[in-house]
């Protein structure tokens, strides 16, 4: 079995606009996500937690998910250039899903403190973004090799979010029934 991928052509001034659009748009997402939740190294129940060897700085983070939240935004601008490509519908929508569950994921961990929660929220963003991954990619090659950091930095997240899990199962307030 064998999947077909049709090409059709990029309108280049529709891409562009999107990727104006999209670009900032994500980018302040993120930051509202972030601030709301108070996922910075000021939050006073993160400070309390164990972290795993592997836990990069906090600035880290931010410069990560900026390069992401760009990544992805160019990304999906792409697949929205490409009108009339077969499956365009369905692949931003799935963009569009992955986009409101990973803005989930802040508040859930930071602002809840809900850790378990969290973590199972990264599985179902790394479920999603596999599916537009691939739902970009028979419309865009580029578009699809442009998740695959986000991808990385998907499992990489999950590992650090099931250590603090381990390391923490007092400060989940999923397991403490709060």
């Amino acid at each position: 079995m064998s999947i077909s991928i049709t090409r059709t052509p990029l309108q280049r001034p529709s891409a562009w606009r999107a990727g104006f659009v999209l670009v900032p748009l994500l980018l302040a997402l993120g930051g509202l996500s972030a601030r709301f939740s108070g996922s910075t190294e000021d939050n006073a129940w993160y400070q309390t937690l164990t972290l795993p060897a592997l836990q990069p700085p906090g600035p880290v983070f931010g410069i990560a998910w900026s390069i992401l939240y760009t990544l992805i935004a160019v990304s999906a601008a792409l697949v929205w250039g490409h009108k009339r490509a077969p499956g365009r519908t369905l692949a931003l929508k799935l963009f569009g899903i992955g986009v409101l569950i990973n803005l989930a994921w802040s508040p859930t961990f930071f602002r809840f403190h809900l850790m378990t929660p969290a973590l199972a929220i990264i599985a179902i963003m790394l479920i999603v973004a596999l599916a537009t991954t691939f739902a970009f990619g028979r419309i865009s090659r580029l578009a699809a090799w442009l998740l695959v950091p986000y991808l990385v930095w998907l499992c990489f997240a999950g590992a650090l979010n099931a250590s603090i899990v381990m390391l923490n199962p007092a400060a989940d307030a999923f397991q403490l029934g709060i």
